[in-house]
């Protein structure tokens, strides 16, 4: 997934928010809101995702969020 944004300090909290394009109303359905987090707990147990806290909302997820491995740029590059 491709970001204009660096996650620059490897060891710093960050606040990401990912967003559906035309904020399409697609985690409305449950379906869709369990792949996010299943994906979202892989992350964590096999990508070294640490997460302080999350909203999944009808369009767009928000995430404070660090990384115990690598930075964030890597894992949002396999990961998400």
């Amino acid at each position: 997934m491709p970001s204009k944004y660096k996650f620059n300090d490897p060891e710093g909290l960050y606040f990401v928010t990912y967003s559906v394009i035309e904020w399409i109303d697609v985690f409305s359905r449950l379906v869709y809101k369990d792949i996010i987090v299943e994906s979202l707990k892989y992350a964590q147990k096999n990508k070294g995702l640490i997460i302080h806290a999350w909203v999944i909302m009808t369009n767009h997820i928000h995430l404070i969020a660090s990384a115990s491995v690598a930075n964030l740029n890597q894992l949002q590059a396999r990961s998400f």
